[in-house]
């Protein structure tokens, strides 16, 4: 032996462990610890050894030898058996334990440790690094094993905990399920069954279980782990706020944890808390200079704050770190269309689309592939360029099947905002029958043929979804085809419905805007105002609650000062917002603040051309100006939209009231010779 300090050790557990194996000896049938104790220590020991000299077989014969007599001496410690197959695994020597184990279990199947060695080296075989796959066969024989094992000793939670492992393994959610509940029984603190169970409910869409279990294991034993794992939950049901406080957390615990602190940061940005979400990706950058994300992140939040400035100039050091970075060349695009440049957005999309061309693409760019041209009608559609959008949309159905019912759905989008209501429904109806599984398709499919003016066959779609599934997505679903059906007693009904089900902020915040929106269109102002300031009350930064409720005073002519505000804190957040820009425009003209409004209004048609609304108030601020034959264009222009208007949009009191401001300035300006 050429390790005297091991020599050493081996003769200290001899004689330590002397006294006590004799004492054992009196308890025949009794777990002899001791004995188990120096046993394990030798073939620890003898382990070590045969790792430090090559796998040599009589240190491995040694050291298999005193794990086998530790697992005799207590049977009821798993732990021996577990480190008996890792030696068997490290030591290459997996046949011949597997063919020895697998004989004995033929003399002896009652023996759990035999199982849990076996079960142990098939599941260190289930990984399949070849191939990149799992190997199922070692899988089935994993879970048969402990199956066995779960049979005898139905109070071993660590056996539970590996069948709720293998079963997820295996994608068999029911039965990960059901060991994980079991584990817990067992051991109701185990943090590893708490997350185990929270990730299968997640696999199966279950998150807001999920987020729940994963609270009640941070509660009780709050770590890194499980923080990380409940901040990943909040985040799939876009609960920001609540995941970046729980990453917070996270990283008062673990200072220097970089993954933390990207996380939160990216939470910050999500939930709008643009300060403190910039100033650690800052702190990030700083720290590693090299850091390529970080200076992305950075050049986003300065868009979101409008300093373009400083926003490309995080975007260039991006671009230098990452030249080859797709998602820091789409950053360039969004950043040239917040500065109101769509053309030249257009054209740089284009520009990465024709670089990044292929004859064919794996699965992973074929879905980068699909974002990017979905980008491109959303930009072209945002142009009015209709043709161009359906086409850009269409190629994105085509190129990846995964993608090709939301392509589907932005297709019916396009045709309906070219107001196009007759292709929008075809479109739908055969995207209904294609993608006959898509909810978001079937629910597209209810809100087109709303439009079409086929209120029954469209609520009927919308009551399908709700009896296939009753979650709060459905019952938003069912009030939006009410709203468009103007049901509104039974939108109401919906809204409430969805209302108990809404857990997060940014859930709640829409179900009131809703209802605002809803107790508007019906003239119960108060009620409207009530529901809007309660969105406000969650967001104060809540652009189309600023928007809306600023809209309805001016309309009204009441509260002119504070709807001002309001509508100018939306449009400093959406300054190219066609609808936002027309409020503006609208308030100051009730404010009297004419030539104000008239620049505003003129942003408006350029961005909206296709809302009468816009082009009525356009035509009101001309004829309080007294330039009546411009009026008399816009309130024409006004009449022809809404002749192309959704019939279930379309306002015949409004109509009427257009027609009879342009009869009567018709006439004036015949009497005037104007």
């Amino acid at each position: 032996m050429k390790h005297p300090a091991l020599r050493s050790i081996l003769a200290l557990c001899c004689v330590s462990l002397a006294y006590p194996q004799t004492k054992a000896a009196d308890g025949a049938k009794k777990p002899d610890k001791a004995a188990a104790y120096y046993n394990f220590s030798m073939g620890h020991l003898y382990a070590e050894l045969a790792g430090a000299y090559g796998n040599r077989g009589e240190y491995v014969a040694k050291a298999i030898e005193h794990y086998r007599a530790a697992i005799k001496a207590d049977p009821s410690a798993s732990f021996l058996s577990e480190e008996l197959a890792e030696l068997y695994i490290q030591s290459g020597k997996i046949r011949d334990a597997v063919l020895e184990t697998e004989e004995a279990l033929k003399q002896n199947p009652d023996d759990l440790n035999l199982r849990r060695v076996l079960g142990r080296i098939y599941t260190r075989l289930i990984g399949d690094t070849q191939n990149n796959r799992v190997n199922e066969e070692m899988l089935k024989k994993a879970i048969e094993q402990y199956t066995r094992i779960a049979e005898k000793a139905p109070n071993d939670a660590p056996t539970y905990l590996m069948l709720g492992r293998l079963y997820k393994v295996a994608q068999n959610s029911p039965e990960s399920e059901k060991a994980y509940k079991r584990a817990l029984e067992l051991d109701p603190n185990n943090e590893e069954a708490l997350t185990g169970l929270a990730m299968v409910y997640a696999d199966v869409g279950d998150t807001r279980s999920a987020a729940d279990l994963l609270r009640k294991a941070t509660e009780k034993n709050p770590s890194v782990r499980t923080l990380a794992a409940l901040a990943a939950a909040y985040e799939q049901l876009r609960d920001y706020t609540n995941a970046a406080a729980t990453l917070r957390k996270a990283l008062e615990m673990s200072p220097g944890n970089t993954e933390v602190k990207r996380g939160l940061a990216q939470n910050l940005l999500l939930s709008d808390k643009l300060d403190e979400s910039l100033e650690l990706f800052q702190q990030l950058a700083s720290e590693d200079p090299k850091d390529a994300q970080a200076q992305l992140r950075i050049s986003q939040i300065y868009r979101q704050q409008r300093k373009f400035d400083k926003a490309r100039e995080a975007a260039g050091k991006a671009q230098e770190l990452d030249p080859n970075s797709l998602e820091i060349k789409y950053n360039q695009v969004n950043l040239l269309e917040a500065e109101g440049k769509t053309p030249e957005a257009i054209e740089a999309l284009q520009g990465i689309l024709v670089a990044t061309a292929k004859k064919t693409y794996h699965t992973g760019e074929k879905s980068n592939r699909a974002i990017l041209m979905e980008r491109l009608g959303f930009l072209y559609r945002s142009s009015d360029q209709f043709p161009q959008a359906i086409d850009a949309f269409k190629q994105m159905q085509e190129l990846d099947e995964e993608s090709a019912p939301r392509a589907a759905i932005q297709i019916v989008e396009t045709y309906r905002q070219a107001r196009d209501t007759a292709k929008a429904y075809e479109a739908a109806r055969t995207a209904r029958e294609k993608y006959a599984k898509d909810r978001s398709v079937q629910a597209m499919y209810a809100f087109a043929a709303a439009d079409a003016g086929k209120g029954a066959e469209a609520e009927k779609a919308a009551r399908d979804l709700v009896k296939e599934k009753k979650d709060r997505d459905s019952y938003v679903t069912l009030a939006q085809v009410f709203d468009r059906t103007r049901n509104y007693p039974e939108m109401a009904k919906a809204l409430d419905e969805a209302e108990k089900l809404s857990t997060s902020q940014d859930e709640k915040e829409n179900i009131y805007f809703m209802r605002g929106a809803m107790l508007e269109k019906n003239k119960k102002f108060d009620a409207a105002e009530a529901e809007f300031r309660k969105v406000l009350a969650l967001n104060p930064t809540n652009a189309s609650a600023l928007n809306y409720l600023g809209y309805m005073f001016a309309d009204r002519g009441v509260h002119l000062t504070e709807a001002h505000e309001m509508i100018r804190k939306a449009v400093s957040q959406e300054p190219n917002n066609g609808a936002y820009l027309d409020s503006l425009g609208w308030v100051l003209y009730r404010m009297d603040r004419l030539d104000e409004a008239e620049e505003y209004l003129k942003k408006a048609v350029e961005r909206t051309a296709n809302d009468p609304t816009v082009h009525e108030h356009l035509g009101d601020l001309y004829s309080k100006q007294g330039k009546w034959r411009e009026a008399i264009s816009e309130w024409q222009r006004s009449l022809k939209e809404w002749e192309a208007t959704p019939k279930n949009e379309y306002e015949p009191q409004s109509v009427a009231k257009i027609q009879k401001k342009l009869d009567n300035a018709k006439v004036r300006v015949a009497k005037e010779g104007k």
